[in-house]
């Protein structure tokens, strides 16, 4: 299949039938394929459109809306970006990103619920603990905190990604206290700190009974195994990195964009889809290389489906002075922040002006125009759904 018609969607169509009849999985997993299967197709209906200008008539079938769909990303994220755009500061903002170690990679995966939300939770109060201390930043901040579970390759690698002001509220002064120059919080110190809190409250829920250990992990129920299993992780040096900081509010919505709506793997990056592989790029980030990576159609689900989140489990979460509760606060620092600019505008006359906002993204995914004349294009018509060719959820309850 060429690569211009090469998605996901076609590797579900092609390979989930004989997944689901070899592979385990559950319901929330076969539905979101099977909604991306159906994605943009007749099975989900659609409108009949034509153009005033010159009559010109298509059809534009619905979306499914999963969050894991890759067609459905784009929409989403950019509805998302503009919601959040009104909790922007204008001020720089540092990404950091905390790596969940993989010998505690398959109780997660077992306990998806329980320990993603441990490590998203781990990773913002590091941050916040650290830049509380008088001795560093002092300050009260917010985190936007990001879940992925994917590698290139699409193995399991669950890490998060930390958007954060450079700067907070002064909790003794109220006033606002900016971080130094390119610097938020010492490496060395969050990478203890997050070890020590993910840790403890792993080890917490293991005590309280919350975590579920079956097939493999079946041996790690008796505690011996287990504590055997967390004692050298405290020890490690764990994976926490800063990137460079993003100046400006323009680029830290492209961060947003960039880390907010990703899938498993985007559909441009599959080159190939037949009867018995699936051939996608990836990029070796040990040499930096791009490459072709080629898996059996099933397996290629299989690992798709390891980031399948559960329904209702909220993968962006925002902490500190970007929660929703922290309204007020977030609006004192606007206010202080316009003060500080407003000084600095006067005593240097020339400076810089902060450039104006970029356009609304809201409903651009709705507007549609004539490929024949640029034209408007105005709904004539309902297009009735039409059944599945293949349905696989019919194939998973009959595997069942």
């Amino acid at each position: 299949m060429a690569n211009a018609t090469c998605e996901v969607a076609d590797v579900v169509e092609r390979h989930g039938e004989a997944f689901l009849r070899t592979r385990a999985a559950n319901s929330a997993k076969v539905r979101a394929l099977r909604s991306i299967q159906a994605c943009r197709t007749a099975a989900l209906g659609g409108r009949k459109l034509r153009c005033q200008s010159c009559d010109h008539t298509l059809v534009v079938y619905n979306s499914c809306r999963n969050r894991h769909c890759p067609k459905c990303g784009g929409g989403q994220r950019a509805k998302w970006v503009e919601r959040q755009r009104r909790k922007l500061l204008l001020v720089t903002y540092f990404h950091v990103v905390f790596t969940l170690p993989q010998q505690l990679a398959p109780i997660a995966l077992q306990n998806q619920r329980r320990v993603y939300g441990l490590l998203l939770r781990a990773a913002a109060q590091t941050l916040q603990q650290l830049a509380g201390d008088p001795k560093m930043l002092g300050a009260r901040i917010g985190v936007t905190a990001v879940l992925h579970t994917w590698g290139q390759s699409m193995q399991h690698h669950p890490h998060v990604h930390c958007l954060v002001p450079g700067g907070g509220l002064d909790p003794t002064s109220g006033q606002w206290r900016g971080c130094r120059r390119n610097f938020l919080l010492p490496v060395r110190m969050m990478r203890k700190l997050f070890r020590g809190k993910l840790l403890a409250a792993i080890g917490d829920a293991y005590r309280k009974g919350e975590l579920e250990l079956h097939g493999r992990l079946e041996h790690l129920r008796q505690p011996e195994v287990f504590w055997r299993l967390l004692r050298p992780l405290r020890k490690r040096k764990w994976v926490v990195y800063a990137k460079p900081p993003a100046a400006g509010p323009d680029v830290v919505l492209k961060y947003l964009a960039r880390y907010v709506g990703r899938v498993a793997i985007a559909n441009s990056r599959i080159v190939a889809v037949d009867h018995d592989r699936v051939t996608f790029r990836w990029l070796d980030r040990r040499d930096g290389r791009r490459k072709l990576m080629s898996l059996d159609g099933t397996e290629f689900l299989q690992r798709f489906c390891l980031h399948i989140l559960p329904r209702g489990f909220v993968r962006v979460r925002h902490f500190g002075l970007l929660a929703n509760r922290a309204g007020a606060e977030l609006q004192r620092c606007r206010e202080l922040l316009a003060t500080i600019q407003d000084s600095a505008a006067k005593s240097d006359p020339g400076a810089q002006q902060e450039p104006d906002a970029e356009p609304s993204l809201e409903n651009q995914a709705e507007r549609h125009t004539c490929p024949e004349c640029d034209g408007v294009l105005l709904v004539v018509a309902t297009v009735l759904r039409q059944p599945l060719s293949v349905d696989i959820y019919a194939v998973w309850m009959d595997s069942s």
